[in-house]
């Protein structure tokens, strides 16, 4: 075991061996053990990564930077940074923990790191302490990504899908194997819409969820790498921002010719016949106007009222009176003009009310009347 390895694996000479010593030595070794100095570098690691978190990013909130610092100082980060400087052949534990594979525990090689570091600590002070724990974390921040970092498979997987707007995964316990006292939980997660199916096995179901999820999120980027378009299958924003009662602005349609309506050949015919007869009235009317002894040409389609049949009648000149008492006489002849036998006829006689509306009829002894006051 050579302990110069270690050192300049962890960047650090150890001024006090006895330091170093007494930094890898487990309980069921010797009384004087790490424990102590394990929770000194405890506090030591979680100063120095929150402030290499606090100098590397600067825009993320205290929030997600706590997030990072935990999972960074976890067992499980420990344990990897301890495998890759070979911890477990400078540790010295007793004989039951030999036995036991003690030295592959992840518990004890992460305690025994934080232990090196509090053992730095007091050797060389807290710069020293601050250029070895930089040394082994900065090539894990070069390559972690904070957003993700210290989240679970599940919920990476739920974040991607919300993401993509794709429904949640569905989780399914197929079987349980094993004793009880040692059971190992199949789990499948479903994704319908990607038609993904995997499933994953765990000690517990949390775990066995977990790792299905792990499979799945491979899958669905897998998926999406090769077909981006599926993730598109939703409906269209439009439809969508309608639904949710946001009005949108429509692109304008270009204006189309209404359709021509086509008519029956009977109703285009009366339409022309229609239209010839408005023509023609208008055409009379106008001539009317412009010479009032014209009269208008009564549309064919009305029928003649009445009242004008007496202003036909004012109009034809009226026959001239019998010189007696004439029979078939329209109209009674005054008594003045019976006592002038020469007087002329009055062509503006008004019509009795018998003869109203009626047209006079020719009187056939009118004529030798005539001739006979000719003669005298």
């Amino acid at each position: 075991m050579d302990l110069n390895l270690l050192q300049t694996r962890l960047c650090h000479e150890f001024k006090d061996a006895a330091l170093l010593q007494q930094a890898l030595t487990h309980r069921s070794h010797s009384s004087l053990h790490n424990e102590r100095l394990e929770f000194l570098g405890d506090s030591v690691l979680n100063c120095v990564v929150a402030s290499l978190l606090f100098d590397r990013y600067a825009k993320i909130d205290e929030g997600d930077l706590s997030r990072l610092r935990a999972n960074l100082v976890k067992q499980q980060s420990l344990y990897e940074i301890a495998q890759r400087l070979e911890l477990s052949q400078f540790l010295r534990l007793g004989e039951g923990e030999l036995k036991s594979g003690g030295f592959r525990r992840p518990s004890i090689l992460a305690d025994t790191l934080e232990a090196l570091f509090g053992a730095i600590f007091l050797d060389g002070g807290f710069e020293a302490a601050r250029k070895s724990i930089r040394s082994l974390y900065i090539p894990i921040l070069d390559t972690v990504d904070p957003k993700t970092l210290g989240k679970d498979a599940k919920t990476l997987l739920q974040e991607y899908l919300q993401g993509k707007k794709i429904p949640l995964p569905q989780y399914n316990v197929v079987a349980t194997h094993g004793a009880a006292h040692n059971q190992q939980f199949e789990i499948e997660c479903l994704v319908p819409k990607l038609d993904i199916h995997v499933f994953g096995t765990g000690g517990s179901r949390r775990a066995g969820e977990q790792a299905a999820a792990k499979l799945a999120l491979e899958a669905v980027q897998a998926v999406l790498v090769k077909t981006p378009s599926a993730a598109r299958k939703s409906k269209p924003r439009t439809a969508q921002l309608k639904l949710a009662g946001i009005a949108t602005i429509q692109p304008e349609a270009p204006p189309s010719e209404p359709p021509a309506v086509v008519k029956p050949a009977r109703a285009a015919r009366s339409d022309k016949l229609a239209d010839k007869a408005a023509e023609k009235m208008h055409d009379e009317l106008a001539d009317h106007l412009a010479d009032p002894a014209v009269p208008p040409a009564a549309s064919t389609t009305d029928k003649p009222a009445a009242a004008d049949k007496p202003a036909a009648a004012d109009k034809a000149p009226a026959k001239p009176a019998p010189a007696a008492a004439g029979k078939h006489n329209a109209g009674v002849t005054p008594p003045d003009q019976a006592e002038q036998p020469g007087a002329a006829p009055d062509l503006q006689q008004t019509p009795t009310a018998a003869n109203a509306g009626q047209e006079p009829e020719p009187d056939l002894f009118d004529q030798p009347v005539l001739n006979q006051s000719r003669t005298a």
